[in-house]
């Protein structure tokens, strides 16, 4: 079966693109359409599928299961309680929330949640990632008590306070066993985005987890390309549709760790050919990283993941070590108030930089760290070019991308990202999105609205 999209837009000519299977046949003027079905692209851009270079998928399903304990979503504490109240349980009982923030009321623990709701377990997650509160029930429920384990946070008598550091793994093996949350629904946003590739960050993934995502993949649960920054170390992971990336590092700034610790770490996944990926939001995490990488010594493609702060000094010892960046510029219209209230006004330009890293020669990426952060690409892109925050208040200006260039990070691949934007030609592959509008129309104001049709593999997504 052969597509033939008519009237499109290609590198700023008007021609027709031939889809024959998952490859792209033929770019011309005037193709034959005979034996092809027929799509009026009307003069709109055909460009290559958009690529997010970091997001988490399993976390993105589970949120659709959730209750969103965002400020924005339920206001103070009377519509945090609300909300859990009205939350229906899974089956085992349980309520999950997410997204929230200590705007709602403060740095959350068990007493805190008692007092909201005692008689079902609940456990929330931190809108960064980075924590889990446990209410009583929650903690009865999971043994919490008798887990030795750093991550559960103690008080004096060595109770555990309801609060669970950067474990997922852990509460994973505590809660009770039931089937992964499906991909079919987050695969379908993905498509509706443009999103053709992503890659998924979440770290140290075990051979089950891996799994899950190959079943996915071969049912057609879940349509896009995936690169695994956490598949395990030693396993040659390099299958049509999903490949390991590089090896996800979390520099936790509530724990950093040792020195010696982080080159061993950096040593051991060079010696499988894996460069690293380092999770580095502070400056701290980010300074702590590089001094390991002078002892290690570095691998191409070695990254940054986040890059939330980098101090102007950083930005030559980057380049010196041939570094790239994945970056959440889309973080500063969703919460951009935020950091700037907790960062000295001084430091402002020093948040999800952009310009002055390509300006370096750094390789740049943008990417949604969805669910913790907007994955609308579009949105991203917008916030790349005006960095606005909350308010209409504009965050570092001097970053500001041009909305091409902008655009051109999601069209890295993800084995390459901020590299060289892949561009259509025969023979390439089918991974395509049709805009309503030429391009330069279309970047006058990013939107996902703009996305007309999403082809996968030649397939048309929906």
């Amino acid at each position: 079966m052969s597509i033939l999209l008519r009237h499109v837009e290609v590198d700023g000519r008007g021609v027709d693109v031939r889809i024959t299977g998952s490859r792209i046949e033929a770019i011309a003027p005037h193709l034959d359409a005979l034996g092809s079905d027929v799509v009026d692209g009307r003069g709109g851009a055909l460009i290559a599928g958009l690529a997010d270079h970091h997001l988490h998928l399993f976390a993105m399903a589970a949120e659709l299961r959730s209750v969103r304990c965002s400020p924005a979503a339920v206001g103070g504490l009377a519509g945090l309680a609300a909300a859990l109240s009205a939350a229906p349980a899974d089956v085992h009982g349980w309520v999950r929330g997410v997204a929230y923030h200590e705007d709602v009321a403060g740095l959350l623990d068990a007493q805190a949640l008692d007092r909201i709701h005692r008689d079902r377990p609940v456990r929330i997650q931190h809108s960064s990632g980075a924590v889990w509160f446990l209410n009583s029930a929650a903690i009865r429920a999971t043994g919490l008590a008798a887990a030795h384990h750093p991550a559960v946070e103690r008080d004096a008598t060595g109770r555990p306070t309801g609060r669970v550091w950067r474990a997922d793994d852990l509460l994973r093996s505590l809660l009770p066993a039931g089937d992964p949350p499906s991909l079919r629904e987050v695969s379908r946003r993905l498509a509706r985005f443009g999103i053709v590739a992503v890659t998924d960050a979440t770290p140290r993934l075990d051979q089950e987890r891996v799994d899950l995502f190959r079943a996915a993949l071969a049912s057609g649960e879940l349509a896009q390309h995936v690169t695994l920054l956490g598949a395990p170390l030693g396993v040659d992971l390099q299958e049509p549709l999903l490949a390991a990336g590089p090896w996800k590092i979390v520099l936790a700034d509530s724990e950093l760790p040792g020195i010696d610790d982080l080159v061993s770490e950096i040593r051991e996944a060079h010696s499988s050919l894996r460069p690293v990926a380092a999770h580095c939001v502070t400056s701290a995490s980010l300074f702590l990283f590089l001094a390991a990488l002078d002892e290690a010594g570095t691998l191409p493609g070695d990254r940054i993941e986040h890059a939330a702060v980098v101090p102007a000094p950083a930005i030559g010892m980057l380049a010196e070590r041939n570094l790239r960046v994945v970056t959440q510029p889309g973080f500063l219209p969703d919460r951009g108030d935020r950091f700037a209230a907790g960062t000295p006004r001084a430091e402002h330009g020093d948040l999800y930089r952009c310009r002055s890293l390509l300006d370096r020669g750094i390789p740049v990426a943008m990417s949604s760290d969805a669910p913790y952060g907007p994955l609308d690409p579009w949105q991203v892109i917008a916030a790349a070019v005006d960095r606005l925050i909350p308010g209409g208040h504009t965050l570092g200006a001097s970053e500001a991308l041009t909305p091409a260039r902008a655009l051109e990070s999601y069209l890295t691949p993800t084995r390459d990202p901020g590299g060289t934007p892949r561009r259509l030609s025969a023979g390439g592959a089918a991974d395509l999105v049709l805009l309503h509008q030429p391009l330069g129309e279309a970047l006058r104001e990013p939107s996902c609205e703009q996305v007309n049709m999403v082809f996968v593999r030649g397939v048309p997504a929906t």
